[in-house]
């Protein structure tokens, strides 16, 4: 049987210098003399790699003299939580000479130490542990849902604020995790958990109100509780019936019910982030599991955006020169008997809706929403049409208007595809309020497509590889928005996967610093792209389809390139996790000589 320990070096060597360095199965290992003790520690400091031979040890205590992190030098463990422990190795002095056996003292699993390692991340906002936690618990097999899971219910305990952009920007990514190649999906991973992390530093956490004693309330009258909770902006009051309908066993359906009433109940919340918002967090809840424990807080998570948010007809631009509140309201009166009027039937999409809802006259635009409800139109295949009428406007945004205006059009696609996820988790009457909403909005955003940017044609016989080397290409510069949607057309245009043009958009994103607004903007580009393309190889790419993947692409193009600080950091991470050198070769040990155990 092969011996574990390997020889390292004269132990009175060893006692002269103080410290020597040795490599044992490809592993750098630093050995110490130190108060009459022989210790090995691994030479690459856990925190970036730097060679802890040119550290110091003094009192048991090992520094780093790169970042001054420190460790107990007999078990490796760090007193400074932002460098991660150090691997420990058992020694043994035989005839006068140092023996190390390459084995870590550590057992510890590593799905269970970067479990832990992940609390520490998000608890101190540690990016550079987040990275290693993300790269590290994928590469251990880690389901990435339970990644995403711990983000999720740390984003909701220790924001007391509530739901904010880390969690959505998170559970975006997580939807689109199968799109990624294997790399992107740790960066997508590093990226939402870190957007978290920072939504949460230095915020005090969330205390929980309760539910009620009572179980039995009936759902229409917590439904009202509820929305007047609300429309008084009375947060508690609020969350407390909330909870009180999660402990009351009702399903993702009402509970979905309940939110989107009172979030509808005014005019497009927060330029459209409440609602994301809500979208958003029911989206978690299909990722981790709509358990009560989970729908509880994840849902009590979004009261408190609900109760204080800007309401938009309290704007002028909702009053005038046209009051579309109160078209709105007019059209919300005769709601249940526009449903009514429809029940049996089945709406057929006119093939000039997208035109009546780019209308400049909004009365074309009402009177095209009404025609669909009393023609049958389900609110999600109503809200499915709006959207892509949104999403066209980000597509054929005019790049000679305000930088700060892609915003706005985007407000209003993310607002729609929201709506339109959430049609398919409950069919409430009052989710078509929100599909008004979008359409009026759609309608708002009339002047950023003046003129509108041309839509790409169609070139069948455009080369797809090349298509999408210059569609990167654009990513690289400023200013390519047109030029980018071009190629992402071209590319389908000529036949290529919308697979890989999703991946490459996806790569593209996640090794930018990318804003909270360009994740939503590719994340809702993809989902409705699904939505208006099955998949399969036969099947014709619509326009619809073809307009989501351009908007991506011009508005990502708007936004590219960033200084890509998170890259470096998650570079350094992944290298580290890989055991690469980042410093060069150890000085005291030829790298080429690999010490190994006798047979």
């Amino acid at each position: 049987m092969a011996d574990a320990f390997h020889e390292a070096v004269p132990l009175a060597e060893l006692q002269e210098d103080g410290h020597a360095l040795m490599q044992a199965e490809g592993t750098p290992i630093a050995l110490f003399h130190h108060e009459g003790e022989v210790r090995a520690v691994n030479n690459r400091c856990p925190h970036m790699g730097f060679p802890l031979t040119e550290g110091s040890v003094d009192e048991g205590v090992l520094t780093c003299h790169w970042h001054h992190a420190r460790f107990e030098l007999s078990c490796g463990d760090t007193f400074d939580p932002w460098a991660d422990d150090v691997d420990t190795y058992p020694t043994e002095v035989r005839d006068g000479v140092v023996y190390v056996n390459p084995e870590p003292r550590r057992s510890e699993p590593p799905g269970v130490h970067w479990r832990d390692r992940l609390d520490d991340g998000l608890e101190q906002n540690l990016s550079l542990v987040l990275a290693k936690s993300a790269v590290a618990l994928q590469d251990a097999g880690v389901d990435p849902t339970e990644t995403v899971e711990t983000g999720v219910l740390f984003g909701t305990r220790y924001r007391e604020g509530g739901w904010s952009s880390g969690l959505t920007i998170l559970v975006a990514l997580a939807n689109r995790l199968d799109d990624l190649e294997d790399e992107d999906r740790k960066r997508a991973l590093f990226q939402g958990l870190t957007e978290v992390a920072s939504d949460c530093a230095d915020q005090p956490p969330k205390f929980d109100q309760d539910e009620f004693e009572a179980s039995d309330v009936p759902f229409e009258r917590l439904k009202s509780w509820f929305r007047e909770n609300v429309e008084v902006r009375d947060a508690d009051g609020a969350e407390h019936v909330l909870r009180t309908a999660v402990a009351s066993g009702r399903g993702e359906d009402r509970l979905t019910e309940l939110l989107v009433s009172a979030a509808t109940d005014h005019r497009y919340l927060n330029t459209g982030h409440t609602f994301d918002f809500l979208n958003k967090a029911t989206e978690a809840l299909d990722l981790i599991g709509w358990d009560h424990e989970h729908a509880a807080d994840l849902l009590a998570s979004l009261v408190r955006g609900l109760a204080t948010a800007d309401r938009a007809e309290e704007r002028s631009s909702w009053r005038q020169p046209a009051d579309l509140a109160a078209m709105c309201a007019d059209s919300f009166d005769r709601l249940d008997d526009m449903v009514a009027a429809g029940e049996g039937e089945t709406w057929a999409k006119p093939d000039d809706l997208t035109d009546r809802l780019h209308s400049e006259d909004p009365e074309v635009v009402f009177d095209a929403l009404d025609d669909a409800v009393r023609g049958g139109a389900a609110v999600e295949e109503l809200a499915a049409a709006v959207t892509h009428a949104a999403g066209k406007r980000v597509a054929q945004f005019s790049t000679g208007n305000e930088f700060s205006d892609w915003n706005t059009v985007h407000h209003t696609f993310t607002y729609a595809n929201a709506v339109h996820r959430a049609a398919g988790r409950t069919d409430a009457t009052e989710l078509y309020r929100g599909v008004y909403d979008a359409a009026v909005n759609v309608f708002l955003d009339r002047f950023l497509n003046m003129p509108p940017a041309p839509q790409p044609s169609v070139e069948a016989d455009a080369e797809p590889a090349e298509a999408l080397d210059q569609l990167l290409l654009c990513f690289e510069q400023q200013g390519e928005v047109n030029a980018a949607g071009a190629h992402a057309a071209h590319f389908l245009d000529g036949g290529g996967d919308p697979a890989e043009l999703k991946a490459e958009l996806g790569h593209a994103l996640l090794r930018e610093d990318a804003g909270f607004h360009t994740f939503q903007a590719y994340e809702a580009a993809c989902r409705q792209f699904d939505v208006r393309y099955g998949g399969d190889d036969d099947e014709a790419l619509s326009p619809g389809a073809r307009d989501m993947l351009v908007a991506a692409a011009r508005y990502m193009a708007a936004h590219f390139p960033t200084r890509r600080e998170r890259e470096q950091t998650f570079s350094i991470a992944a290298r580290l996790l890989r055991g690469e050198r980042l410093h060069g070769e150890e000085s005291d040990a030829d790298p080429d000589v690999e010490v190994t155990a006798d047979d």
